[in-house]
């Protein structure tokens, strides 16, 4: 008789967790009670109807979770608990980076004193809630350069103009950190755009196959104007942009991870208690070599992205042999590398696991389509594979491959 899976080895399979602090280790448990109460049972239907659970936020942000490392966490936490949450819903995950990660961050890095004390309480309590609007409908990978959102001053206000997609969170944020270019400079610019004021159009793109939850949307901005108390004073060109977007990067990296511990979890349980020819899957041989892999895919993923953690806290510019000349100096090239492995192997995690599901793992009653579907988003965003390639291609022979 095989044992409950409950008594099996965790999917945490070299115990990363153990690297944590006491302190650590007991908001991650916390976290874990939190989502198997209040996202577990609900977010295969929230997934098919494709909605925001907007009644989610008061319990969300009471966890105090918002930009751990500001709270003196490590970076190790932070990008478990981001892999936490993934494990149990790829879309709460991406709409807590988005804001906090990405929005709040952005708020700490950049913002003025007065930009802090108007906005900073309330985003941390998620008593308003932000988004990251930087990809256009005709620029993703190449948004550095071909930015066309543009930002014109006119005496102390600025008239922006342009179209953002893809833009998480979009159709319901309260405020949007929105990136464009000054025509005059060539400037990129930030700003805190309240996203009710005239001339700001959004609306939600629909069937998606993947993220169901998070509310992406295409925005438009027609003649909007944004005080000048609203710019984020400490951005002046793309490559301050380049902090906020290696953060981001490396949470997606941890997506990745929870993604294939979800794989993991629902393909052990499934071949230990689906019987087949009168024994359990687990019993049959390439069952086990599939989640033997699953998991060496899964505990690789995770010791990368937990050595980026431990570089992220000792500073990048030491990182290899590195010479002074040389370096990026900023880690995005481990970032990147640790981003696209982990959403290849990724890939490989939820094939494998969807694959011993059978039938079953194309609906999502069994919770394995569903991580199979949004694996797909995070194979893509913050860089797809192929971006995320090139970044390290010239970051180690110091020749470009991107035009």
């Amino acid at each position: 008789m095989a044992p409950p899976v409950s008594a099996l080895p965790n999917a945490d399979f070299y115990a990363f967790e153990d690297l944590l602090s006491a302190r650590e280790q007991e908001k991650l448990a916390e976290l874990r009670a939190f989502l198997a109460a209040e996202v577990a049972p609900h977010a295969a239907q929230w997934w098919q109807d494709a909605r925001f659970p907007t009644e989610l936020l008061p319990k969300l942000a009471a966890l105090e979770l918002s930009t751990p490392v500001q709270q003196g966490y490590s970076p190790l936490f932070t990008g478990l608990v981001i892999a936490e949450m993934t494990r149990t819903d790829t879309s709460i995950a991406t709409f807590f980076m988005v804001h906090h990660d990405l929005f709040v961050e952005a708020l700490h890095a950049f913002g003025s004193q007065d930009q802090k004390d108007r906005l900073l309480a309330d985003a941390l309590a998620l008593r308003i809630t932000g988004a990251f609007a930087l990809t256009e409908p005709d620029h993703g990978s190449d948004v550095a350069g071909g930015m066309e959102t543009t930002a014109v001053r006119d005496g102390n206000s600025w008239i922006l103009n342009g179209s953002k997609r893809w833009i998480g969170n979009g159709t319901f944020c309260d405020y949007m950190l929105l990136w464009a270019r000054e025509p005059e400079t060539g400037k990129i610019r930030g700003f805190l755009l309240d996203a009710s004021l005239p001339g700001v159009h959004r609306s939600r793109i629909e069937n998606k196959t993947a993220l169901r939850t998070v509310q992406n949307a295409d925005i438009t901005l027609t003649g909007v104007r944004v005080r000048e108390a609203d710019r984020l004073a400490g951005i002046d060109s793309f490559e301050d942009i380049k902090h906020l977007l290696r953060g981001s990067r490396i949470m997606v990296g941890w997506q990745a991870v929870g993604t294939q511990l979800a794989a993991v979890d629902i393909a052990r349980a499934y071949a230990v208690e689906r019987h087949q020819f009168g024994r359990p899957l687990a019993s049959f041989q390439l069952v086990t070599e599939q989640l033997v892999r699953m998991l060496g895919n899964t505990v690789a993923s995770t010791g990368m992205l937990a050595r980026v953690a431990e570089l992220e806290r000792g500073g990048y510019p030491s990182a290899g042999n590195r010479t002074a000349a040389r370096s990026e100096s900023d880690g995005m090239a481990q970032a990147a590398l640790a981003k696209s492995y982990a959403s290849r192997k990724m890939r490989e995690t939820v094939a494998l696991g969807r694959s011993i599901l059978g039938g079953n793992g194309i609906v999502t009653d069994y919770r394995m389509a569903k991580v199979f579907a949004d694996a797909e988003a995070i194979y893509t965003y913050e860089g797809s594979y192929e971006i995320n390639s090139l970044i390290v291609g010239r970051d180690i022979t110091g020749i470009s491959a991107l035009r």
